[in-house]
């Protein structure tokens, strides 16, 4: 890798940095193509991204971003996933660790404030944004519906009664 090159990753993983809301420091303890493979199509999936660089590069690209404390983070083989949303890559990396022995969670940083390792998988167990918005409809929804529901049954109990009087004439 020329300098050039290695000015255009740096450059590209500082400018990836500044738009994510969460990074989460993984050590890859000999992981193979194809587990890693599985693990960026499931950060993908929810919407995360997962980069293993030179950590020479990577701390360069942390310097003047929020997430600069992380430098300390980056000894022997890791690998950084990032997401815009603060649960996503958290939730993401949490859940390959339970599965794979092969990596392990040294840390993170939400924003300006670094996390350990217990952080990153408080981190994770938290519901998502999507689970939260649903939530949050969900709570605004329902008393809409039970208004609607009393607000109808009167006139449900009114026409049972007519219905009752029109079977009995009928009879």
């Amino acid at each position: 890798m020329d300098r050039n090159q290695k000015a255009e990753v740096v450059s590209a993983l500082n400018a990836e940095l500044a738009e994510v809301g969460v990074v989460v420091v993984t050590r890859n303890l000999g992981m193979t193509v194809a587990q890693s493979t599985v693990l960026r199509q499931k950060m993908r999936e929810a919407g995360a991204t997962y980069k293993v660089t030179k950590n020479r590069l990577a701390r360069i690209a942390l310097d003047g971003t929020d997430y600069a404390g992380l430098s300390d983070m980056l000894t022997g083989p890791v690998g950084l996933a990032t997401s815009a949303d603060p649960v996503a890559a958290a939730k993401v990396a949490v859940e390959f660790a339970k599965t794979n022995d092969k990596i392990e969670i040294v840390g993170g940083a939400m924003g300006g404030m670094l996390l350990d390792a217990e952080g990153v998988k408080a981190l994770a167990s938290m519901p998502s944004l999507d689970e939260l918005r649903a939530k949050i409809i969900g709570l605004i929804q329902a008393p809409a519906t039970k208004l609607a529901t009393v607000i109808q049954t009167p006139a449900s109990q009114l026409a049972r009664v007519f219905n009752a009087y029109a079977e009995k004439d009928a009879a």
